[in-house]
């Protein structure tokens, strides 16, 4: 099978452990388990002794019962038997392609995104046609040329929310419209929702799988939760058509996740409130930081985030993204994400849920680049 090169993750493989301030990565800030531990109140011993005591067999296939009823906590109306258990979201993301498409269906993606909606059903070649976000829009999707695209016979829509990499956020009302344009052509919703709990502003953001029959959900551990090493994640969906699909696809290249990670990952979602108060802190306090810095430098714009923990700033050097990432990070360190990794020319993104002071000496490194161009223009 022929596949584009992913082009975020080889950006992310090439130069992620060489940097000297990563504003690139979009996790939030990731714990330890002893930090885990802390926020779980947690006794460290009266959890790691009956788990070490554990053989080390393939353990619950479908998923370790706490682990899904974690996962089914955070929506309204999913049940344990709707949720497959992954590989991360990544996994989540190839295993829906992998089970539902076939060459010639008709699939719709927004771009930007991350490149897995679009250059895996690409792959399997079915027909992707391209919904682009744009910032006069505040890269939300365009509901005309939704309906324009979404055809009969419109096998799977596949959205993100909130984006990756833009931080916008779908309101309920947008989310409702887009269930009534897919449900009128009888099509799947793909929904990648790694971000999802992570809005600058309180209150629910609505899960597609709550909203629509036909809504398939994606999450993980990684971004929302910090703990992207223990590579986990899920699909969420009602529908008993697909549900059979991934199950049936699943003794094929999955088997089961790992009885440890699944473990961690349910003391995790047993306590969501209190890590998601944190994480949520992070993001809020660090955005703040980031939307000061943005206004102070002249150079730079963006639609600021509604929510998740990345944002796409631009900027009007006449340089190419790869160039100026590249060269910015071996003059000074920083290391921020180019954004013809997601076809947006001269933008970067930058992940703004790490350690704050890694933030901080990141954007002054950014900055400090900046000045260098402004003096070779003149």
């Amino acid at each position: 099978m022929k596949i584009k090169p992913f082009a975020v993750e080889e950006w992310m493989n090439a130069y992620e452990t060489r940097a000297q301030y990563n504003i690139a990565e979009t996790c939030v800030d990731s714990v330890s388990l002893d930090t885990l531990f802390a926020l779980c109140e947690t006794d460290r011993d009266a959890f790691l002794q009956p788990l070490c005591a554990k053989r080390l067999t393939y353990g619950d296939i479908e998923g370790a019962p706490a682990f899904r009823s974690g996962i089914c906590r955070l929506y309204r109306s999913i049940r344990p038997e709707e949720v497959v258990t992954t590989h991360g979201a990544a996994g989540a993301n190839h295993h829906v392609f992998y089970s539902l498409v076939e060459p010639g269906d008709r699939v719709i993606s927004i771009m930007p995104t991350y490149q897995q909606l679009y250059s895996i059903p690409e792959a399997y070649r079915a027909d992707v046609h391209l919904l682009h976000l744009k910032p006069e829009n505040s890269y939300l999707p365009d509901l005309e040329e939704l309906r324009r695209l979404a055809v009969p016979g419109t096998k799977l829509i596949c959205i993100n929310n909130p984006n990756n990499p833009t931080g916008a956020l779908m309101s309920t009302e947008t989310l409702q419209a887009i269930v009534e344009i897919a449900r009128s052509v009888d099509a799947y919703i793909l929904c990648d929702e790694v971000y999802r709990h992570l809005g600058q502003k309180e209150g629910w953001n609505e899960s597609i799988v709550d909203l629509y029959e036909k809504g398939i959900s994606v999450s993980s551990m990684s971004k929302v939760f910090a703990l992207a090493g223990l590579r986990l994640g899920w699909i969420a969906t009602h529908d008993r058509d697909a549900m059979q699909q991934f199950l049936s696809h699943r003794d094929y290249n999955h088997i089961s996740c790992g009885m440890l990670d699944e473990a961690i990952a349910a003391l995790a979602l047993g306590h969501s409130d209190r890590v998601l108060a944190r994480n949520r802190g992070i993001v809020r306090e660090n955005l703040a930081v980031l939307d000061a810095w943005i206004q102070s430098e002249p150079h730079l714009s963006y639609r600021k985030p509604q929510a998740g923990t990345t944002a796409l700033v631009s900027y009007d050097f006449d340089i190419p993204s790869y160039d100026f990432c590249r060269r910015m990070f071996e003059e000074t360190g920083a290391f921020v994400t180019p954004g013809d990794c997601f076809e947006v020319p001269h933008s970067m993104r930058i992940g703004y849920a790490c350690n704050l002071q890694t933030l901080k000496d990141g954007l002054e490194a950014v900055s400090k680049f900046i000045r260098t161009l402004e003096k070779e223009k003149k």
